[in-house]
């Protein structure tokens, strides 16, 4: 057994305490790490229970192994039975944190299915319509510091024994931080769907907007499948990802032998304590190939009638909601163009303060989806996608990140993202379709945004 840690007895005393089970969570301060060799390194014990989250500046990356605790919902109201269970699983914790840095300690990371009323696609069968872990172990590194979260549902007996075998796996991971080889698979099939078809829906949701003076926009997705000879490695795609998208929020989460993952530029919320950031993105346009030619673009992007349209409706929503919620909202007049590898949008950030105690999920809930990802208004726009979209979208699109056990956390929206299931990997790209909306134009934008996810599975840089 392992003698020496410092909170083992206070574990034991937990145990003896307790009257069933409960969690009990300590956090450590670790030479540097690098958490994607954690999540990687975590393969051979964890596969099927593993995520991965950096934020968009790096500021904080975490990684995440096992699940102590898997937090799922499928009822109606599935925000609030999210926070019940969370809340539920923390009033009988005994959580040791000496370290005042948010995204240590107990934290849940999943996410929420874009539409829960729509038929689940079989691809996405192994992920519930709100789906959370609790790992068992998880890395964090905040600005440049690394520290280890170790999570246990302990029951008295063979109590010191499920943490010596915690602690030994840990020290494990963690002293052989070496990149580990996995076979590149070939691409054998692109299949890009009927893109004929999907022109038309494009077309009928602008005949719809065109009828009913009180749709203003209609975000329209399709999916491409890209079939390979042998299992997809999603450790390298990831790696890739984080690698080739330094100015994306990049992230990751198995489900058995699934894996959603993605690089999106665009946070749904954060919130810390009494600060609130969420991001208006709406409007898009390609890089240039030259340094000319991207400030072209961005200019011209700006100066856009339609895109500029589309980017203030999401920007009236999201003031509108905010401004319910938060006790002073800071919105700026105008957008500002924001750059990341194949794509400049339109981007204006929004500050709000609230009430220290509200949960993020409060936010998350009342945000999601923004009308970047659903429409205007809301609900009338989820029913035309239902009609015309013909597809499950999953978590495409939808909420995925972390809330911690002081109601902080952040979410980004799950765009430029894809899901690997063995073999195959499915992309999925969109498109706010306005008045004006061109169906031919609308294709070549969601094939420009399918360009990262192709890139990161090796299915070529185009």
């Amino acid at each position: 057994m392992i003698k020496g840690h410092p909170l083992k007895g206070a574990f034991v005393d937990f145990i003896k305490e307790q009257k069933g089970s409960a969690l009990f969570s300590y956090v450590e301060k670790v030479e540097e790490g690098d958490p994607i060799r954690f999540y990687e390194n975590g393969k051979e014990w964890y596969k099927g229970e593993r995520f991965y989250f950096k934020d968009r500046d790096a500021e904080r990356i975490f990684a995440g192994l096992g699940s102590v605790s898997t937090i799922q919902s499928a009822k109606d109201n599935r925000f609030e039975d999210i926070e019940a269970q969370w809340d539920q699983l923390m009033s009988q914790a005994s959580v040791h944190n000496p370290y005042d840095i948010y995204g240590t300690g107990p934290v849940a990371f999943g996410g929420f299915s874009f539409d829960p009323l729509q038929s689940q696609g079989e691809e996405w069968s192994r992920f519930a319509s709100s789906f959370f872990y609790v790992p068992e172990m998880m890395m964090t590194v905040y600005n440049g510091d690394t520290y280890i979260t170790v999570n246990m549902i302990c029951e008295e007996q063979d109590s010191e024994l499920l943490f010596d075998r915690i602690e030994k796996r840990k020290q494990t991971i963690l002293s052989h931080m070496q990149h580990p080889s996995e076979k590149e698979s070939v691409l054998m099939e692109l299949r890009t769907g009927d893109t004929c078809a999907w022109k038309q829906s494009v077309q009928s949701a602008v005949d719809e907007i065109e009828r009913d003076d009180e749709l203003k926009k209609v975000v329209l997705a399709r999916k491409v499948t890209a079939v390979f000879d042998g299992t997809v490695p999603s450790d390298r795609v990831l790696r890739r990802l984080d690698e080739g998208q330094p100015d994306s929020f990049v992230f990751a989460i198995e489900a058995m032998d699934s894996c959603f993952l993605g690089a999106s530029p665009e946070r749904l919320v954060k919130k810390r304590a009494q600060t609130v950031l969420t991001t208006c993105l709406a409007g898009s346009t390609a890089r240039g190939a030259t340094a000319e030619e991207d400030t072209e673009l961005a200019d011209a992007l700006l100066n856009d009638g339609k895109n500029r349209i589309e980017h203030d409706y999401v920007v009236q929503m999201i003031r509108h909601e905010m401004q319910k919620m938060c006790h002073r909202v800071t919105v700026p007049k105008e957008p500002v163009v924001m750059k990341v590898r194949d794509i400049q949008h339109l981007y204006t950030p929004v500050i709000g303060e609230a009430a220290e105690e509200d949960s993020i999920l409060r936010f998350v809930q009342t945000l999601h989806p923004t009308p970047a990802l659903g429409g205007l208004p809301g609900e009338k726009a989820l029913r035309v996608i239902r009609e015309l979209e013909g597809m499950d979208r999953g978590f495409y699109a939808a909420p995925v990140g972390w809330m911690d056990y002081r109601k902080n956390g952040e979410f980004a929206v799950a765009i430029r993202s894809g899901l690997v299931v063995q073999n195959e990997a499915f992309l999925y790209a969109g498109c706010g379709v306005v008045r004006d909306s061109n169906p031919e134009t609308e294709l070549e934008e969601t094939n420009m945004k399918l360009r990262p996810m192709l890139r990161a599975i090796g299915g070529g840089n185009e």
